[in-house]
């Protein structure tokens, strides 16, 4: 077995140990003699999944029983649309933030059906910072404020919750969830797509506190767009072998020493790695510093020639997923919480010759 250094900024890498424990599972899971992905979602073994990975969730985040949790599809694009469907009526206004090209998406769908307010945003910069509480210009009366926590594309991270003076936040959090420490209090609903840091793809997490969802309209909705239809059960068919890996990964979660100690090893990752870039003109960053993405880490070298030169060798040194979004081009290394030392070791190791070779 030859595994790369793995640095996609999703689909992503998987801990090891929970692609090993999948495998020894697929023929025939807990002696059942057959497959996960062959049983039904209604049956005990589903349940107990679906079950086991929602309480490793509230321990892992902390939350009380004033928070539901769902296990969707579709991808954070979709819930671009449904979020609004349920909490943005025509003459009401949410607030958008707007960071990078994840947000303006959510922002496009959102005023499909009411208005919006952009309080902050970085465009006219290329997105290299998240807004200061002083850059914050909120309206009056929002429904919630929405913001993206981590910009995969531009690499920059909310480490800490915009302060909305109570108003409910509504958080994509698809590239960093689980990452580092969160105040759930402040937030009415949390989604991600897991195929960046939480699971495969196919399957997207909502977290919902439940006097937010109370607020939620009914009327005009279709059933299967509606929160409450599958806060009340499993309603359709879920993405039965991407939450079972969910729960893997969130049990190796747990194993690590949870969300604190998981924070400690980012910014250890992120130290080691953004040291190498700033050593000397070479290698650039692209975010501004105080906004730097510990998931993310994005940079250029002055010369695109040079850099698919860099891109070309590190794939013959086992190093892989490391070509900017193709939006803006340039280096992304994504260090998600299964991304190992070892990996980011090896990497700064390869940008060290590849420096000294061509500096």
């Amino acid at each position: 077995m030859n595994r790369v250094h793995n640095f996609s900024a999703g689909p992503a890498t998987l801990p090891l140990s929970v692609l090993q424990r999948a495998q020894a599972e697929l023929l025939d899971y807990k002696g059942k003699g057959a497959s996960i992905m062959e049983m039904s979602h209604r049956s005990p073994e589903y349940t107990e999944i679906d079950a086991q990975a929602k309480e490793r969730l509230k321990k892992l985040l902390g939350l009380g029983d004033d928070f539901e949790i769902t296990f969707l599809q579709g991808g954070a694009s979709t819930q671009f649309m449904m979020v609004p469907t349920n909490f943005l009526g025509k003459e009401e206004t949410a607030d958008y933030i707007n960071t990078g090209a994840w947000s303006k998406k959510a922002i496009k769908e959102a005023e499909l059906f009411g208005n919006v307010n952009v309080p902050f945003s970085s465009e006219d910069s290329n997105f290299s910072r998240i807004p200061k509480q002083s850059d914050l210009k909120f309206s009056d009366n929002p429904n919630y404020v929405h913001f993206t926590s981590n910009n995969t594309i531009f690499g920059t991270e909310f480490l800490k919750e915009p302060d909305t003076d109570g108003v409910p936040l509504v958080c994509d959090a698809s590239s960093d969830f689980l990452s580092h420490p969160i105040d759930v209090s402040k937030y009415g609903m949390i989604y991600a797509g897991a195929q960046k840091n939480l699971g495969p793809a196919g399957v997207t997490l909502v977290v919902i506190r439940k006097d937010f969802l109370d607020k939620a309209r009914s009327a005009g909705i279709p059933t299967m767009l509606r929160y409450r239809t599958h806060t009340e059960k499993i309603f359709n068919t879920p993405p039965v072998f991407a939450v079972y890996m969910v729960n893997l990964v969130l049990g190796w979660l747990e194993d690590k020493g949870g969300i604190d100690a998981m924070f400690n090893i980012n910014k250890e990752k992120a130290k080691l790695l953004y040291g190498e870039i700033d050593k000397d003109d070479f290698y650039n960053g692209t975010a501004e510093e105080e906004s730097r993405s510990y998931m993310n880490v994005t940079f250029r070298i002055g010369d695109e020639e040079l850099e698919k030169k860099f891109l070309a060798e590190a794939g013959n040194a086992n190093l892989s997923g490391l070509k900017g979004h193709r939006s803006v081009g340039g280096i992304r290394a994504s260090i998600y919480n299964a991304c190992s030392m070892d990996s980011v070791k090896a990497l700064v190791d390869f940008m060290q010759n590849f420096r000294n070779q061509n500096g």
